[in-house]
Formats: structure tokens, sequence, C-alpha cells
């Protein structure tokens, strides 16, 4: 009677060995959950520029703000501002990012919230740090796309190393100034930036910087 009750007690034993086993096999066999698409809006597109040998990951034109805006004399009426951002990766690689390019688009019927040439200064407050970024260049000026359009259009664009793109990329809010215009970003407007920098593969720890 002892030697089978002392067999049973192996044969459980092992048969509780093989269902942990298996357990854990099939644990280690199930595929870890996709992470969740971050919703922001943004449309971002990843190209290989052959002309400037480089692969280019593109944030489109995404609006920011139309009624945020601050002026030295107060807020702006109907000033909206849009922007662009692009990493720029030399070759055909997204392991290492060389550069950054800010554009930023105002519109408004304001005629007066255009930037003259001293007031191009672009600077960024991210998580409270102040970064001042350059001056802007202008790439176009002039009215609204309609032709009877009477609003003035104005785009401004600056490169800036890839560790300063980070830094916008990693707060949790982020404003610029532009001269005498000043707003945030919104949460999806950082959200894209996130996702950008999530398609490069290895994030770099330093930048490459320069232009």
């Amino acid at each position: 009677m002892k030697i089978f009750f002392t067999l049973c007690c192996v044969f459980v034993t092992l048969a509780a060995a093989v269902c942990a086993q298996d357990a854990a096999r099939g644990t280690a066999q199930t595929p870890a959950p996709a992470p969740t698409p971050v919703k922001h809006g943004g449309k971002i597109e990843t190209a290989y520029d052959g002309f400037a040998h480089e692969t280019i990951i593109s944030l489109k034109q995404m609006v920011v703000t139309c009624d945020g805006v601050r002026g030295v004399k107060g807020a702006f009426k109907k000033l909206c501002v849009s922007f662009r951002v692009a990493l720029h990766c030399p070759g055909r690689q997204l392991e290492y990012v060389r550069r950054a390019t800010v554009t930023l688009t105002f519109e408004s019927k304001d005629w007066d919230a255009r930037h003259p040439l001293n007031e191009r200064q672009l600077t960024a407050v991210a998580d409270g740090e102040t970064l001042r970024l350059g001056r802007m260049e202008l790439v176009s000026q002039g009215v609204g796309e309609n032709w009877m359009d009477e609003k003035s259009k104005e785009t401004l664009q600056l490169s800036i190393p890839y560790d300063t793109f980070l830094k916008l990329a990693r707060a949790n809010r982020v404003e610029f100034s532009v001269g005498k215009t000043a707003f945030a970003l919104h949460d999806k407007n950082v959200a894209a930036l996130r996702d950008m920098n999530d398609r490069i593969k290895t994030p770099q720890t330093t930048a490459g910087g320069g232009n």
C-alpha cells in the first residue's frame, strides 16, 4: 500500500511539472501585443531624396493654433500658425540623423503679423528650458493660395541639430516665439514629433549636429 501511495505521489509531481513546462512554453511563444499607434492626426512620410542623397522623415504641414498666438501688444486676431518638420538621415538608412528642419507658416488678415529680418529669431521653451535656436530664413511671403484671398501668408524655416529636436520631442510642453509672436504646441503636435523620432531604428544618444 505504501508503494502504491508513493507511486501516486511521484506521478502527480511529474504531471504537475509537465503542465508547468507547457504553460511556460505557451507563455514564451505568445507574441507581445503591438504598441498602440499614436493618434495625433499628423501625416508622417519617409522617402529617399536621390538629389540630396539622404532619407527624409517628414511631418507634413500640421496646424498648431488659430487663436492662441500672442504678440507684443496682446493676442493677434485670426492668426493661424502651422508647422512642418523634417529629419535628415544621410544615405539610405534610418539609424543616424544629421539634422532637423523646422518650418513655420503664419497666415493672417493682419499684415503687421509678418516678421521683418530683425524679428525672425526662433526661441523654444521645452519643459522650462530655454533654447535659442537661431534666426529663421524667409522661404516665402505673399498672399493666400486663393487669388481673392487677402490674407498675408509667410513661411520661415530653420535647421537645428538633432539633439535639440530630441529635447522638443521628449518634452511635455513646448512653446515657440518668433520675434513678436509666441505660441505653444498642442499635445498632438508634440506627439507627432515623438512619432517621428520613433521611426529612427536606433535613437541616437548624441547628435551629428550642424547644418
